[in-house]
């Protein structure tokens, strides 16, 4: 079972999505993930955007090697997906939101 179906009252979920600025990679990407969470986790979710151009020594603590690339800190284990999020399953998959096909 997904672990937003296990507690869905209470589960919470904590994205982080680290860009490279505002291209049109990370645009996509941001809208993406917010119409995703919309649909599938209402009410449950936090997106932190981190702009690496800012901010670059925050990279290292996630070990992000690509852009864009967005991090499931909770609920654990954490994930990472790397792109622009235009694949709704794989996204969906990545974030244990969905089980594997």
């Amino acid at each position: 079972m997904a672990p937003a179906q296990q507690d869905a009252g209470e589960e919470k979920w904590i994205l982080r999505l680290y860009v490279a600025g505002q291209t049109p990679k990370s645009v996509a990407a941001f809208a993406n993930l917010k119409r995703i969470c919309e649909e599938h986790l209402e009410g449950m979710y936090q997106i932190e955007v981190v702009d690496l151009v800012v901010n670059p020594a925050l990279a290292r603590n996630d070990q992000i090697l690509a852009l864009p690339t967005l991090v499931r800190r909770l609920p654990p284990p954490m994930k990472k997906i790397i792109g622009d999020l235009s694949n709704t399953e794989r996204v969906l998959v990545g974030l244990d939101i969905r089980p594997l096909p």
